[in-house]
This record gives C-alpha cells, sequence and structure tokens, in this order.
C-alpha cells in the first residue's frame, strides 16, 4: 500500500475555496479504483493548515490518480498556498493495530521486549555495535 499525504498552508482569503475544492475531490476519490481511503483534515493549532491523506493499494492505482484531474484539482489548491506544500508518499510493508499496543503493555508489565517486527534487526545491529565499542572496536 501506498501512504500519500499533501500539507498545504493557506492564506485565510482562500481557505473557504480550498476546502471547497478538497472535499469535493475526497469524495469522488474514494471511489477510485485502488484508493483505500481518502480525506482532508485542518490543523488544531493553525487553522489554515490542510492535509490531504490518501491509501492507496498499489502503485499502479497512485499513479494512474497522480494523472487524473481530480488530482489536479490538489495542485490547483497546493499552488494557493502561502508556502510550498509537503507532498510526500510512503510505502506501508506492515500494519498492526490495537494488539499491538496489547503485547507492548504486556511485554512491559512481564518485563519483557516488544519485537512486532519492525526496526528488530536495526536493533540488534545497534545492539552489536555497542558490544564492539565497549571491547575496543573488536
Amino acid at each position: 500500500m501506498i501512504y500519500a499525504t499533501a500539507r498545504m498552508t493557506i492564506p485565510f482569503r482562500k481557505l473557504d475555496e480550498a476546502l471547497e475544492i478538497l472535499g469535493s475531490i475526497m469524495q469522488r476519490t474514494r471511489f477510485e479504483s485502488g484508493c483505500v481511503s481518502c480525506n482532508v483534515y485542518r490543523d488544531v493549532d493553525s487553522e489554515n493548515e490542510v492535509m490531504v491523506e490518501e491509501i492507496w493499494k498499489n502503485e499502479k492505482d497512485l499513479a494512474r490518480h497522480l494523472r487524473s484531474d481530480e488530482y489536479r484539482k490538489v495542485l490547483f489548491v497546493a499552488e494557493m498556498a502561502s508556502v510550498p506544500p509537503e507532498i510526500r508518499f510512503y510505502t506501508i510493508q506492515r500494519s498492526a493495530g490495537v494488539e499491538t499496543v496489547e503485547k507492548a503493555r504486556t511485554a512491559v508489565e512481564e518485563g519483557g521486549n516488544l519485537d512486532i517486527g519492525v526496526g528488530s534487526a536495526r536493533a540488534d545491529s545497534c545492539d552489536e555495535h555497542k558490544k564492539r565499542s565497549r571491547n575496543g572496536g573488536v
């Protein structure tokens, strides 16, 4: 899956227009093939900051969407921004739910470690680096 975000700071005088455009895009995008979800959010601390959040099944579906007239409208709103927008795409390899919270809380209560499979190889390599450093780099 692909997680896509577009964060924009819209001048207050253009905010209503931007939200109207993004709201209509959101409704139509949700029905595009491969769209898992599409939402528009406003920042609680800064009312003129908005974010479009999309999740796509695969790169092919996302690429088709990025070429669409709907996404052209997102780019139109991005051009309204008072600062350059932040547009990001993340590939999701794995996701988990509340079971991860339960596992973490149980592991702490039992004095164990949490291993949900994300970053464990990196943690192992950090531990090895620490051991080598204590032993003079050997």
